[in-house]
């Protein structure tokens, strides 16, 4: 299965939208005061770690098909 230059384009986008979130998450964390971990941080943790296991897969996919396609 070979990506086309539109899937590729999305793929694209969807990694650079990702990141964005995670910048403007960690950019946040930096400017609120560190008081001991919260439930709601603990998610806020664990959001930021499925948004980096999302751009690691759709990388990992882009550079699949291309070492393939």
């Amino acid at each position: 299965m070979e990506l086309d230059l539109d899937e590729s384009s999305l793929a694209i986008g969807r990694i650079e939208r990702a990141l964005s979130r995670i910048e403007k998450a960690l950019a946040d964390r930096e400017s609120r005061p560190a008081p001991a971990a919260t439930p709601s941080e603990t998610a806020g943790q664990s959001a930021l770690k499925a948004e980096v296991a999302a751009v690691i897969g759709e990388l990992d996919r882009l550079i699949n098909e291309a070492k393939h396609g």
